[in-house]
């Protein structure tokens, strides 16, 4: 028997688009959960504690690192989104072909940007 691993591993596949935005799919989905949720609850106690704990959230929020955050968490929520409906059209069977799959792999991450890019010009020019 030859001394060689019993399933692929990365050392056999080439790195794809379809991989990379299943990896972003968990990474996205994580930093939504941990940073998001840290952000919702900070947002929440501020708005519970009054207006002085709620005008130092505001300020920190609308500073450059918030942006910063705010924007990472909308880029993170409309990739992971484009990516689920990727997901999904998988699920129920369609677009496992080649050109299909390669072609909605390069198109999540970007409609992800897109997406986020009119929401944040929506809400700062509307």
């Amino acid at each position: 028997m030859a001394n060689r691993p019993l399933s692929p591993h990365l050392q056999i596949w080439k790195w794809g688009p379809h991989m990379l935005v299943s990896i972003l799919h968990r990474v996205t989905g994580d930093g939504m959960a941990l940073v998001g949720l840290g952000v919702l609850l900070w947002w929440l106690g501020a708005m519970a504690s009054g207006p002085e704990a709620y005008k130092d959230f505001q300020a920190l929020a609308t500073s450059p690192l918030g942006w910063v955050v705010l924007v990472g968490l909308s880029w993170a929520f409309f990739t992971h989104m484009m990516s689920g409906l990727r997901h999904f059209v998988l699920d129920i069977g369609a677009g496992f072909e080649l050109d299909t799959n390669r072609f909605w792999s390069i198109a999540s991450p970007i409609l992800g940007i897109l997406l986020t890019a009119g929401f944040w010009a929506a809400i700062l020019y509307l």
